[in-house]
């Protein structure tokens, strides 16, 4: 955190901060961490609450916490007029009842996208949601590239989730924010649109997002 902060008031024009508690981090003490969240809300900006959500591939022990930790940090987003940004691993069922649950939600971002068409598009029906797309999308069996083809320019967002998932040509690499033209370049080639085009949409749909 202080080296975050640090970057942020160096240059608060290219480095703004969100913060949330992400499911990998949702232990025992996890009430504890929220009330300290809590309290940096109250007295800081930022521009996003997250990465935030279920994640179920690792370890499903606090399950049950990290659902009432996804529900707690979505109302603070209501509250402060944030966005999400949805971290979903093998969960896309239990995010998806409780996004259901509330009668109004915060925009955001379905961070680090790999479902299916169908999901994909419940996803889309909830509300003010875009797709986040990395990497994944330039992977040759991820079958994301299929879903994608039906899913419209505007609702997509590019991302690099670094140093993970680096795209094709540079797989198994560190990544880093460079790499996103290889992954406008896979979309530009899915969509049958220029690489221009395609860098408008997505910039124009980030800013939609972190803009009120």
């Amino acid at each position: 955190v202080p080296l975050i902060n640090a970057l942020c008031e160096k240059d608060p024009d290219f480095f703004i901060p969100m913060m949330g508690l992400h499911p990998c981090d949702v232990k025992d003490n996890y009430k504890e961490v929220l009330a300290e969240m809590r309290a940096a809300f109250n007295n800081e900006k930022f521009i996003a609450v997250g990465e935030i959500g279920i994640d179920l591939y690792w370890d499903k022990t606090f399950f049950e916490e990290q659902q009432m930790a996804f529900e707690t940090q979505i109302n603070w987003a209501l509250e402060y007029n944030y966005p999400i940004i949805i971290h979903c691993r093998e969960a896309f069922d239990p995010i998806y009842q409780i996004l259901k649950k509330f009668k109004t939600l915060p925009k955001g971002i379905f961070h680090c996208f790999s479902g299916t068409l169908e999901q994909a598009q419940q996803i889309l029906d909830l509300g003010d949601f875009k797709l986040g797309i990395g990497g994944v999308v330039t992977f040759k069996n991820s079958g994301l590239d299929k879903v994608i083809e039906n899913i419209d320019l505007k609702h997509l967002v590019l991302e690099t989730d670094a140093p993970y998932l680096a795209p094709i040509p540079f797989r198994g690499k560190r990544n880093e924010p460079l790499y996103l033209l290889e992954i406008a370049k896979k979309i530009a080639q899915i969509k049958g649109q220029t690489i221009n085009e395609v860098s408008q949409i997505t910039c124009k749909n980030a800013q939609s997002v972190f803009t009120n």
